[in-house]
């Protein structure tokens, strides 16, 4: 079940640590890839959508990396887990800038070795009266596997944005969320998301919402459906995957 180590960035808490090998990948949209990671032994760790592993770029218990832990570790929501395959699907974003995950994620190849931390995070869906989705293009790495981890007769409601209808990520069936371009708008404080948010007609009552992507974005859609529509912060969840001037972030 991989070797059980000290997390160095986690303190106490001791996480699992896989080997794994890239298999394939592809281009999803302009700013999105895949990749395909499969685990050299059975993977036995329990999984819930919406989860992320933590790729290891730089092994971080080296000196390099007890000194430098930022460039050690980059976090990828799981798109699609195959147990009987020892496969992880990744979805990245090529994002404008410069960084160890943002080269690995251009450059990862079938062959190439590549170990993994086994997942974490809260960032799920719970039962609810109805589900809301928002976020952009980030987001739709962990909205993809939530969605399809809802009954098909649950209801849901959101907003994906992305630049460009060329940039739209592919979305799982049944469940829809709108599309919203943003054409050379911001995507930080985003006008054009908080702008068709707003325009949604819910349910009244409040059901869950799951809010990601960009920081600012999520704090004032947040902030929305607080202030304007009465919503209890308790049953808003924000996985904020990105800030300017911060890496790592997620």
């Amino acid at each position: 079940m991989g070797n059980r180590i000290r997390n160095p960035l986690g303190g106490a808490f001791a996480k699992y640590r896989l080997e794994t090998t890239v298999t394939d990948t592809a281009t999803i949209t302009p700013t999105m890839r895949r990749i395909r990671l499969v685990a050299d032994e059975p993977i036995g760790f329990p999984y819930t959508a919406g989860q992320h592993v933590r790729v290891e770029l730089n092994d971080p218990r080296s000196m390099s990396g007890l000194l430098r832990p930022g460039e050690t570790l980059r976090t990828y929501t799981i798109w699609e887990f195959d147990p009987d395959e020892r496969a992880v699907e990744l979805r990245a974003h090529l994002y404008d800038g410069d960084g160890i995950g943002l080269r690995w994620a251009r450059t990862a190849a079938p062959g190439d070795r590549v170990p993994i931390w086994w997942p974490q995070g809260d960032f799920h869906t719970r039962e609810a009266p109805f589900h809301l989705f928002v976020g952009e293009e980030t987001a739709s790495a962990a909205f993809g596997p939530m969605l399809r981890a809802l009954e098909p007769s649950a209801p849901v409601y959101g907003v994906l944005e992305s630049e460009s209808p060329e940039h739209d990520p592919p979305m799982p069936g049944p469940h829809r969320l709108r599309r919203v371009h943003r054409h050379g708008a911001p995507a930080v404080s985003s006008p054009t998301l908080l702008a068709a948010v707003a325009d949604l007609d819910l349910p009244a009552g409040e059901g869950a919402a799951y809010l990601a992507g960009e920081a600012r974005t999520c704090q004032r859609i947040r902030d929305h459906l607080v202030r304007d529509r009465g919503w209890d912060r308790r049953s808003i969840k924000v996985k904020p995957f990105w800030a300017v001037g911060k890496r790592g972030l997620h």
